[in-house]
């Protein structure tokens, strides 16, 4: 009995860390935008903050994932990045000028931005032969996101949207707290950095990292406006926390059963999928106004969203090798959730300026279908180059 709790303890703590790194993210995703855009921010401003996030996504992962595998040191520096980045926080607590707004933004995306990718790098790790289940573990962050987004909303409702930034701050901290549990994994094997770099400079590779930016591009108008666009038609806070919820409790049943999902589908076709998928969501918030259709697309999360970013983690460690697993996560989180969001906030916050909320929709929708028919267009020359040579 000893033995089992001492192999489920790790699990434990990853759990932890997921359950709170989402919680935060459930109250910063939908409302953090929209406390801007109460303070009197504009469209570009808002797009602006959002991209110099995605900024920080980009480069500083990379930064510390190459030092973290490098010097095996990704346990030390990712305690360090949750205190620091909770202490940059505070900040925000004193300002809504704008252009201290962005100091703060950049200050804290330093710290913030490695979290993630060293967290899937320290599950990949601490799962082992049972990768394929990776979505029983994420799934906790889906279930908390999806608490806080209900009950949040009729908070704000009922108080106001000011409270989001003491609540990501109790957050934070306690994620801090929770953070110094995370077990360090070593390695006896060390390559150098141009080594690891080496190793993830390979064609399907760089295929798959561009198609995952185009399908990050297109959720720009989703994370960036989504809120703002169902405010815009007239809907209260609670719908959309409920339509945030809704999004995430579908995202949840498909990580239940990612064990399943991966042993049946390849992950080249549910990664296809996800982008057709994608394209179609994205087309029903563009075309509808009806709650009923709003929300009915948002089931959709579960695949766009659900299985493409478990497919996309599972992909990259399949494609690295041991010594690069860190910054493997690193790399494909910058791409995608760094440089494919920031392309798609700026994008989207001009666009909105231009052309209201609903046209940024239909422009994500083509993102995303292009995205899909680049990845199955490579994918088929490969089975062709392959039987060619056969």
């Amino acid at each position: 009995m000893m033995e089992n709790c001492s192999r489920e303890s790790p699990k434990f703590v990853i759990r932890s860390q997921y359950f709170l790194y989402f919680g935060v993210l459930g109250i910063f995703l939908p409302y953090f935008n929209l406390y801007c855009y109460h303070l009197g921010f504009n469209g570009v401003q808002i797009g602006t903050l959002s991209a110099l996030r995605s900024v920080t996504l980009v480069v500083c992962p990379l930064i510390w994932g190459a030092l973290a595998d490098h010097f095996h040191i990704r346990r030390p520096i990712y305690i360090v990045c949750n205190i620091f980045s909770t202490l940059i926080w505070i900040l925000f607590l004193y300002s809504v000028d704008f252009k201290i707004m962005l100091i703060i933004t950049a200050a804290y995306g330093i710290f913030y931005a490695p979290i993630i990718s060293f967290l899937e790098a320290f599950t990949m790790d601490i799962l082992g032969p049972e990768k394929k289940s990776y979505g029983r573990i994420r799934a906790w962050g889906s279930i908390n996101f999806i608490l806080i987004v209900i009950v949040l909303g009729k908070l704000i409702d009922l108080y106001s949207i000011d409270m989001i930034l003491v609540l990501i701050l109790i957050g934070s901290s306690l994620q801090s707290l929770m953070s110094l549990g995370v077990p360090g994994i070593t390695t006896t094997k060390k390559d150098s950095l141009s080594t690891n770099v080496q190793a993830l400079w390979k064609p399907n590779v760089i295929v798959f990292l561009i198609c995952g930016f185009l399908m990050l591009v297109s959720h720009g108008a989703y994370y960036g406006f989504f809120s703002i666009h169902l405010e815009n038609m007239g809907y209260p806070k609670a719908f959309i926390g409920i339509a945030w919820a809704l999004a995430s409790t579908a995202e949840i049943l498909v990580m239940i059963k990612s064990r399943e999902i991966f042993k049946r589908f390849s992950l080249e076709n549910v990664l296809i999928f996800s982008f057709v998928l994608a394209a179609l969501r994205w087309l029903i918030l563009f075309f509808v106004q009806s709650p009923v259709l709003i929300l009915f697309s948002q089931i959709f999360h579960a695949i766009t969203y659900g299985t493409f970013h478990m497919a996309s983690i599972l992909y990259i460690d399949q494609l690295t090798p041991n010594s690069a697993k860190t910054l493997g996560q690193a790399v494909n989180n910058a791409v995608q959730y760094g440089l494919g969001l920031m392309v798609g906030f700026v994008l989207n916050g001009y666009l909105y300026e231009v052309t209201g909320s609903f046209a940024l929709f239909i422009v994500s929708g083509s993102i995303a279908l292009v995205g899909g028919m680049v990845f199955k267009g490579y994918q088929m020359a490969m089975r062709t180059g392959n039987k060619a040579q056969s």
